[in-house]
């Protein structure tokens, strides 16, 4: 005789979301991943973030067919009473089907074997030129080159992050601490503790790391009310020096995405020295040293100050225009507060992602970026295939009446700005700012 299910409702799985008592469900059925959320290879963020809910969406949009197997050990035998699926979600995951059916997500192309050849190419000739020829100017021109070396390690290191570039997954690994780690001193534990939280919280005022860039810029007067920070665990606090620097950051917004990787380099080192849990922690602190070791040697062998700080500054404003990509996918969406729910998913990673606009031969320079609502419906789908899937997913958030936004890379500029421009004019507001904020976002601020 089949043993009888067990069943609780949606509001008692609620109760489970918790470190040591978190429990998701996945198709109605319940899994306590208490314990596994120490061992995730995605880490805790995106489990800890949709905890006591049905993640069934986001499961589908970050693991291959293969991980389905593993499920069993954690389930509870439990199932959920008033499990119900959204028509938007039949068609999500019915159209991820079908992709894999097509073969799309083990479909690469040769996009990186293109990469790695223009990366070295690029190294050896600023190799060359800062170590066999004179010339302030091109020496600057090195620079610049690195720059862009650093913007294709950038696409090796999200692409490789998010599905498997190389054969084998070692191969993989070697590729991520290589481009990452090595060649741009930016730490792959680091970006994809970073890259999983955006994913999974996309647009959350307090979820959403790639939103918390205070004390430099705001995307929304509710930071003006310190928001607590559930990644960086403190209170985003809006204090007088923020406020200061806030008032005039539609101004200072390409000249900080000029020195942007600062940040980079200081996040990756703290998490590294940190007690959270990372992944091959040792080779990952050697990697970035063996970046501090090369790229100082490199720069010391130019013949003056003047040129060296004039090589760095250009590495770093050359790659600033990925750091201005990175934002305009997401700035001007709209945007909420609170954890993500896994019943939305689609609707949410639609509504808080912008697609740029551009012809295909331009598909090298966005790096997969311009198709942001593709690539955060389906994280694990190669880069060279989002443009042939972009038509499904219009022709789908048209059938559920979603917003598909997409813009121009200048016009997505000058969204971004206006929404710095709209928060900055309302931190100048000393003098009452509380009701015209409220009425402010009532407005213009959605979900």
């Amino acid at each position: 005789m089949a043993e009888q299910k067990k069943y609780i409702t949606s509001e008692e799985l609620k109760t489970h979301n918790k470190k040591g008592d978190l429990w998701i469900s996945i198709q109605g059925k319940v899994y306590d991943v208490s314990e596994w959320v120490k061992h995730h290879p995605g880490g805790d963020l995106p489990l800890l973030h949709l905890a006591g809910q049905d993640a069934t969406d986001a499961f589908v949009a970050f693991h291959r067919g293969a991980a389905w197997q593993f499920l069993d050990k954690y389930s509870n035998g439990l199932h959920l009473k008033d499990y119900s699926v959204s028509e938007v979600s039949k068609d999500y995951r019915k159209l991820a089907y079908e992709f894999s059916k097509m073969g799309l997500f083990e479909k690469k192309g040769h996009g990186l074997f293109i990469s790695i050849c223009s990366m070295v190419a690029m190294l050896a000739a600023t190799l060359y030129g800062v170590l066999y020829h004179d010339g302030a100017w091109l020496h600057f021109l090195c620079g610049c080159l690195m720059g862009f070396l650093w913007i294709q390690s950038g696409w090796i290191g999200h692409d490789s992050g998010h599905y498997q570039v190389m054969l084998t997954p070692k191969l993989n690994r070697f590729a991520q601490i290589l481009s990452g780690n090595c060649l741009a001193g930016i730490s792959i534990a680091w970006w994809k503790r970073n890259h999983n939280a955006h994913h999974i919280a996309c647009n959350s005022l307090d979820h959403d790391p790639d939103l918390q860039h205070m004390p430099f810029f705001v995307v929304s007067s509710k930071f003006f009310n310190s928001l607590v920070s559930y990644y960086y665990d403190r209170t985003l606090k809006f204090d007088s020096f923020t406020r200061m620097l806030v008032k005039n950051q539609h101004w200072t917004f390409y000249p900080v995405m000029c020195l942007a990787r600062i940040n980079l380099f200081a996040q990756s080192i703290i998490l590294l020295l940190s007690n959270k849990r990372v992944p091959y922690r040792y080779s990952e602190i050697i990697g970035v040293t063996v970046f501090w070791i090369w790229y100082p040697l490199l720069v010391s062998c130019l013949p003056n100050w003047s040129e060296r700080v004039l090589f760095v500054l250009a590495s770093f404003a050359v790659t600033g225009v990925q750091h201005v990509q990175f934002c305009l996918n997401h700035f001007s969406s709209p945007v909420y507060v609170g954890p993500p729910k896994g019943n939305d998913w689609f609707e949410k990673q639609t509504m808080g992602s912008l697609d740029i606009e551009c012809s295909s031969w331009m598909d090298w320079f966005h790096g997969g970026l311009q198709f942001q609502i593709e690539h955060h419906l389906f994280p694990r789908l190669p880069r060279n295939q989002l443009r042939t899937i972009a038509p499904f997913v219009k022709d789908l958030c048209k059938k559920h009446d979603l917003p598909y936004n997409c813009a121009s890379f200048l016009e997505a500029n000058f969204m971004t700005i206006k929404t710095l421009r709209d928060a900055a004019m309302q931190a100048r507001d000393l003098t009452n700012p509380a009701p015209k904020n409220l009425v402010w976002e009532a407005v213009n601020t959605h979900g």
